[in-house]
């Protein structure tokens, strides 16, 4: 019989009822100050990474060798035989090589590990995913083998205040950066399927527009598409609330989640101002 773990890591920005719910596992990244460390959403929250950004901007790392391994150990002793990972995407981070590295000292227990492509919601989203699937009693092979299909109905947007952040922490991928900050230009980011990087998939002057065009970017997917949604921010409530209402007005949401501030080791690297969308199809 098997018994299937989930796991992902804090950069999914997963509600803490869905992990309850569905027993999901969570690595925690860490934030690295020149003379503190903290384990993100652990002893840190996001008001705190933001209000100390004028004066120290940290690094982040990833979860500790440690903390992969004292998993491991807890899912051998509680019997699980298979264990999902869906991790941040690999075009930001090498938590994919580091969680893989450990499950190999694990051969009793079968890992997959899955590159989401995406984070926050949309990571949180198919994990969620896979949690009611599991609940269904599909099996560890069909689980993973509906993973791709399940990523294809996926969709992710977000605007940043500055891109300064992004280009400090080296996440700027295929967004242009110099130019577009000295015209105004606001890029509308989304993450490339291919190689996980963040790329501009539209652009528009000023900040207004920007968020003007996320929610006609949403209301054109969700012509044709029933979408759950949610909206996160960094440090921009007043903003984000705004695009929430307005696309939750669409009669193809079939469910509306606000869910508050990114993580904060992802504020890091996108600085306050972010306003970020997830649809995900319903079949």
């Amino acid at each position: 019989m098997e018994k299937i773990a989930l796991i992902t890591d804090s950069t999914s920005d997963m509600p803490k009822d869905v992990a309850d719910k569905y027993n999901i596992k969570i690595l925690h990244y860490r934030i690295i100050y020149k003379d503190r460390e903290f384990v993100d959403g652990i002893n840190v929250d996001s008001k705190y990474i933001y209000d100390n950004l004028d004066r120290e901007i940290p690094t982040s790392s990833l979860p500790s060798m440690n903390e992969m391994e004292n998993l491991f150990n807890n899912l051998q002793d509680e019997g699980y035989t298979h264990a999902i990972v869906v991790t941040l995407s690999g075009g930001l981070t090498g938590i994919f090589n580091g969680v893989k590295l450990v499950s190999e000292n694990y051969p009793n227990i079968k890992t997959y590990i899955y590159d989401s492509k995406s984070i926050s919601a949309g990571e949180a989203m198919l994990v969620e995913e896979c949690a009611k699937l599991i609940k269904k009693g599909m099996t560890f092979d069909e689980i993973v083998n509906s993973l791709p299909s399940l990523r294809k109905r996926l969709h992710l947007y977000f605007v940043v205040g500055t891109l300064e952040y992004l280009k400090k922490g080296g996440r700027i991928g295929k967004v242009a950066g110099t130019i577009a900050e000295l015209l105004n230009i606001k890029p509308i980011v989304a993450i490339d399927v291919n190689d996980g990087k963040y790329f501009t998939y539209d652009k528009v002057r000023g900040r207004k527009k920007s968020l003007n065009r996320i929610v006609e970017i949403a209301n054109n997917i969700l012509k044709t598409k029933k979408c759950r949604m949610s909206i996160l921010h960094g440090c921009a409530l007043e903003d984000s609330k705004k695009v929430f209402d307005e696309i939750k007005k669409n009669p193809n949401v079939v469910s509306a989640t606000f869910g508050g501030n990114i993580s904060p080791v992802a504020g890091v690297h996108s600085g306050p101002g972010l306003v970020g969308l997830v649809l995900f199809e319903e079949e």
